[in-house]
């Protein structure tokens, strides 16, 4: 399957492969053709450009199943928390959650208790996908609740999880960086500190001042009423119900595999809907494959609580096995190569300029590679070289690289990130992405630090390269 006769793309060939690439994805926004359909096209472009450089099919194909494989853990934990969403719904952990919240939680101080609990639910758990799959929907109904505009319940949500997705070293998009980077993983944590603890004092104070500024002053509490005695209508409400989401959030804390945990929370779900809510075991069951179905009217909190279920995860995993094959097509064709190459050129010695630049790679991955674990390994493999020419640490290259790389996931609407985000809270990532205030905030601090110099720090020894 090797291409003897291949050859690098030059500028003209990078042109074209981006040129096709932008075309094809913008028929998702002008034509609403289907992301997956158009990632799909995408394939055959390259294809097309591959064997115009000389590149055998088999190893094009080879290039992305290699893409394909490298992401298919992913794959199998979307397909369980789609399971696990639907057993939560149909037992009634998630309806116990939002109705409690709603009779507890001041709307007033609502969106900066949603980002932190989220981050606090990431932090333990170390999934951002298990956070807004399990506590961010509860979170956004009740939002709903209290009426606040759902874009932004929805940009709290998906900020605080991602808190615990980059902080927390039991992540695996933390552990993989660091792996990649050749870091200790509390090296590469106490480093991304100096940027995740301002960031998170500042979206906590953003999110607080827009809490106050969109709750209203005479508000009445009749919608939260309204959502509570739904609620109450439809299901048993108790707080021994929240055991469940004590034991997962337990066994993820305690560095159990993600996989088998969050099935087991899926299996509680549905014991407590065959026990608690009255369903048939069959009916239970069913939950964990097609969701949570039941009459609960119309409006945001009855498309709340009919969602879950492998099936509805099907979308979104097509989209993933489609972006991942493309990124492992980029890397046969060469273009990561390429692109470092020019990029060592461009970075010279300037600190700011090779933050932007690691940066920049990182969405390249994600735009091209659709997945944090492409955009994190492009990031990471196109600049390392230069930090080390540099003399900077590795942990500055690992902090970056995150800053790029996982947090531009949930911002690029074919990513698994933004799929999975838009598909679980019910907002469209356009909509949503003005309102990552954390995610900002990351990246506008790594750039600040990065052309100021501050905490870019210098290897030990004394034959670096200063960089200026």
């Amino acid at each position: 399957m090797t291409s003897r006769n291949a050859r690098p793309p030059g500028p003209g060939a990078l042109c074209l492969i981006l040129a096709s690439f932008a075309a094809i994805m913008s028929t998702v926004l002008i034509l609403k053709i289907p992301v997956a359909l158009a990632l799909f096209a995408a394939w055959f472009a390259m294809f097309a450009i591959g064997k115009g450089l000389g590149h055998a099919y088999d190893s094009l194909q080879q290039g992305a199943l290699d893409g394909i494989r490298s992401g298919l853990e992913g794959v199998l934990i979307i397909v369980t928390v789609g399971a696990l969403i639907g057993g939560w719904i149909a037992g009634g952990i998630v309806p116990s959650v939002i109705y409690y919240g709603v009779s507890l939680i001041d709307p007033a101080w609502f969106l900066p208790a949603a980002f932190l609990i989220c981050g606090l639910t990431g932090l333990v758990t170390g999934t951002s996908f298990g956070a807004v799959g399990t506590i961010g929907i509860a979170m956004m109904g009740i939002g709903h609740g209290f009426e606040l505009p759902l874009p932004v319940v929805a940009g709290a949500v998906i900020s605080g999880a991602y808190v615990g997705d980059k902080l927390s070293p039991l992540s695996d998009t933390t552990v993989l960086t660091a792996s990649i980077c050749e870091v200790p993983l509390i090296e590469h944590v106490r480093s991304m500190l100096y940027t995740g603890v301002p960031c998170v004092s500042l979206a906590t104070i953003g999110f607080a001042i827009a809490g106050n500024h969109f709750s209203s002053a005479d508000y009445d509490m009749q919608q939260a009423d309204a959502v509570m005695a739904q609620l109450d209508t439809h299901f048993s409400i108790s707080l021994w119900l929240l055991l469940p989401i004590l034991a997962t959030l337990v066994l993820l804390a305690l560095r159990k595999p993600a996989l088998p945990v969050i099935a087991i929370g899926a299996v509680l779900g549905v014991t407590c809907a065959w026990v608690v809510q009255d369903s048939t075991p069959l009916q239970a069951v069913t939950a964990l494959y097609a969701g949570n179905q039941g009459d609960y009217g119309d409006g945001y909190l009855a498309s709340i609580l009919n969602r879950g279920g492998m099936v509805s995860m099907l979308p979104v995993i097509a989209i993933v096995i489609f972006a991942l094959g493309l990124g492992g097509l980029m890397e046969r064709l060469g273009v990561l190569e390429t692109i470092a190459n020019a990029l060592t050129k461009m970075v010279h010695r300037s600190t700011g300029r090779l933050t932007l630049a690691t940066m920049a790679c990182g969405f390249f991955g994600t735009i091209f590679g659709g997945a944090a674990y492409v955009a994190i390994f492009t990031a990471a493999s196109m600049t390392r070289n230069i930090y080390d020419r540099l003399g900077l640490q590795r942990t500055v290259l690992s902090r970056n690289v995150e800053a790029g790389g996982t947090l531009s996931t949930p911002m690029i609407p074919w990513t698994s990130g933004a799929v999975f985000m838009a598909t679980t809270t019910g907002v469209a990532t356009a909509d949503y992405l003005p309102f990552l205030w954390y995610h900002w905030l990351v990246m506008a601090f790594s750039l600040l630090y990065g052309f100021t110099g501050f905490a870019m720090w210098q290897r030990p020894q004394t034959d670096a390269e200063p960089a200026r």
